[in-house]
């Protein structure tokens, strides 16, 4: 067996899974949260078993080695599955990174430079790696979130902005969990309904058309065209696009301006913005099933929520049909996407005039495999719930790198 340690450092937590990139299989996983607080958590899971502590967790640093503990302790032993690298999940690879990269002093460095744009998630990225270079004496490689949509056309990634101004401080559409939607627009690709849809409609795979939703607590749409995006809903940070769990999505720049006319700092703009807006600055809860209880109870504050996170989806779907010049497939998927049908359903009403349509019992149905779940003629488009498994995908490219 031959495994891949795939590794997401956040601000106060770290996450991991220990990955089969040939079978796919997760042989163990868990989380260590509330890092440099007085009391961390650690959830271990493997061979079936949750293991959950309570412990002081000062730094990154110690996280790793609890972590390689609790391989050591509870297994699988990381000595005796054939570690062949270590992936990491990074946010921001900016323009200098288009792809898995070989990890280096040279590219930590480059990650540390790129800190300005991503100050939430990069710094954090760049422990992670420092930590588990020291600890892991394998190859580690860089996944980076932004990377799949560093093809996008100009059209697409440029802001009206001054060029001068854009260029000196690298302002540019760069896209957000881009692992996800190239794992999943690639799955969609590959799937036999999809693959008898064109064949019967005479077109290659260079023709289809997606529009896919990553729908969690954070949340982005893209827009793909023969396997290469040509759109994405989040921008030079991921604050830009849909409405999410507390971030806002789109929005009038000029709040920003005069919310500080008003009195607040930029710092407060920026925490109002990213952590106390979405679903939770509109009914005060930040997670979908809460809100959706709270529609069922007749909440007001809570149906608007729900309907303005609803708008914005319907609107970026028909705007990227438009983009693609027509849709093929609307695949969903992410916690929210995978597991809501009444957010799928919301979505698709209204959207007829495009030819989507769901069945009531397919989307009823709950599978951890990629279904169809749309009740339109053959001609019609598809409408498809796909798992998404970036920790797979960060593996399997982790993998290709190393072996090349």
């Amino acid at each position: 067996m031959t495994t891949v340690l795939v590794l997401n450092s956040g601000s106060s937590s770290l996450k991991y899974q220990l990955v089969d990139p040939a079978s796919g299989e997760a042989l163990a996983g868990g989380i260590v949260e509330r890092i440099g607080e007085a009391n961390g958590r650690v959830k271990h899971e493997a061979k079936g078993e949750e293991i959950v502590r309570d412990l002081p967790v000062p730094d990154h640093g110690e996280a790793l080695r609890i972590v390689m503990g609790l391989f050591d302790e509870v297994g699988p032993s990381l000595a005796e599955v054939g570690i062949a690298a270590v992936g990491h999940r990074v946010v921001h690879g900016g323009e200098v990174f288009s792809a898995p990269t070989l990890i280096d002093d040279d590219v930590v460095a480059g990650v540390r430079d790129l800190i300005p744009l991503a100050p939430l998630h990069n710094p954090a990225n760049v422990t992670g790696i420092e930590v588990a270079r020291e600890l892991l004496h394998v190859p580690h490689v860089a996944v980076f979130d932004t990377a799949f949509f560093t093809t996008l056309p100009k059209a697409a990634s440029t802001y009206a902005l001054d060029r001068e101004v854009a260029a000196e401080h690298g302002v540019r559409r760069y896209g957000f969990h881009g692992t996800s939607h190239q794992f999943v627009s690639s799955a969609v690709a590959a799937h036999p309904a999809v693959v008898e849809k064109l064949a019967a409609e005479g077109r290659g795979p260079e023709t289809l058309r997606q529009v896919v939703l990553h729908l969690g607590n954070g949340a982005s749409a893209s827009a793909v065209l023969g396997g290469a995006p040509v759109d994405t809903s989040m921008g030079l940070t991921p604050l830009e696009g849909l409405v999410m769990g507390t971030r806002s999505g789109d929005l009038d720049a000029g709040i920003v301006f005069h919310l500080i006319r008003e009195g607040m700092s930029a710092e407060a703009v920026d925490t109002l913005l990213n952590k106390h807006s979405g679903i939770l600055g509109l009914s005060g809860v930040g997670d979908m099933r809460e809100l959706q209880q709270l529609v069922a109870s007749g909440d007001a504050g809570a149906r608007l929520a729900l309907d303005v996170y609803l708008h914005r989806l319907r609107k970026y779907v028909g705007a990227y049909t438009a983009v693609l010049g027509g849709i093929d497939v609307l695949t969903f998927t992410a916690g929210v996407g995978e597991n809501d049908r009444r957010i799928r359903s919301g979505v698709v009403h209204g959207l007829k005039f495009l030819g989507l349509t769901i069945d009531p019992a397919a989307n009823e149905a709950r599978s951890d495999e990629p279904r169809v779940i749309s009740a339109g003629a053959a001609e019609a488009p598809l409408v498809m719930v796909v798992p998404t498994n970036e920790e797979l995908a960060i593996a399997r490219q982790a993998m290709d790198l190393v072996e090349a």
